[in-house]
């Protein structure tokens, strides 16, 4: 889809809380906002209106490389727009939505020795870098190394302050961001076990089912924390009734989540994965 004034400004809309109909937001932007649970679909009747869930600027900004959508929309709007104020808005001096990079962002808490394009590599990050995996296809880490997924980016950057949370054994990290499909193509790919990170509530859940469980089975698993049933009730209520129309009744093809999808429906509420952060 275009970036175009017109639809900047139903951005900014449902940015700023505002409810929109459904004949204003169509296209391919809005059907996969609604397919990742930035975007909530409210029914009244036969008729349909659309609302931002938390994290929706956030959204824009990672996966349409829109940080500014007020900028933006300003650029747009200047017939004498500067082209460093494009990228500065947009990531694109074009100003058009293009893909320039495949592959997909990892770290670790202890070296892991890998190989690319077989020869090897090790991977170990400095403490606030990460290392971007290009050539995907070819990267390949050991056996017995647990790839965890995380969804938020918060929490990837602070792994080491979430180490309670997993299991005591090497571990390779890896960003949702940016969401290209290449790291679920990777890890379709190779052998490895794998953990998702992410928020405790039905989009979350949705995420891993459809990006992950679709793919590779139960050789992936959704974390669920041990202590999940004492911070639930102190969850968002907004964020369950946000996403109950869209998730509420979907296929938990995954039944190991079963109890979770009761606990979440029992006290109608999410629960943030940055919450863990020590």
């Amino acid at each position: 889809m275009k970036k175009t004034a017109s639809l900047l400004r139903r951005l900014i809309k449902l940015a700023d809380g505002e409810t929109l109909p459904s004949s204003l937001l169509r296209g391919d932007w809005f059907d996969e906002m609604v397919d990742e649970g930035v975007i909530a679909v409210i029914t009244h009747g036969s008729h349909r209106t659309y609302r931002a869930t938390p994290g929706f600027r956030r959204f824009v900004a990672n996966r349409y490389q829109i940080p500014d959508l007020e900028l933006a929309l300003q650029i747009l709007e200047d017939e004498e727009r500067d082209r460093s104020l494009q990228v500065l808005a947009t990531g694109d001096s074009k100003f058009k939505q293009q893909r320039t990079m495949q592959g997909f962002i990892a770290s670790t808490l202890e070296p892991i020795e890998a190989s690319i394009n077989g020869k090897p590599v090790t991977i170990a990050p400095c403490e606030g870098t990460f290392v971007y995996i290009y050539d995907y296809a070819s990267f390949r880490i050991p056996a017995d190394v647990l790839v965890v997924g995380i969804e938020n980016a918060e929490n990837f950057r602070h792994i080491g302050r979430q180490r309670h949370l997993f299991p005591a054994r090497r571990m390779l990290f890896v960003s949702r961001y940016p969401l290209s499909g290449d790291f679920q193509r990777w890890i379709a790919m190779v052998d490895n076990e794998y953990l998702h990170f992410g928020d405790i509530d039905l989009a979350g859940i949705h995420i891993f089912l459809s990006e992950i469980y679709s793919r590779i089975g139960n050789r992936g698993s959704f974390l669920v924390p041990d202590d999940i049933a004492e911070r639930l009730p102190h969850g968002s209520t907004q964020r369950y009734d946000a996403q109950l129309p869209q998730y509420g009744k979907m296929v938990v093809t995954d039944h190991r989540l079963d109890a979770l999808v009761e606990l979440i429906h029992h006290y109608r509420r999410g629960y943030d994965q940055e919450g863990y952060i020590q």
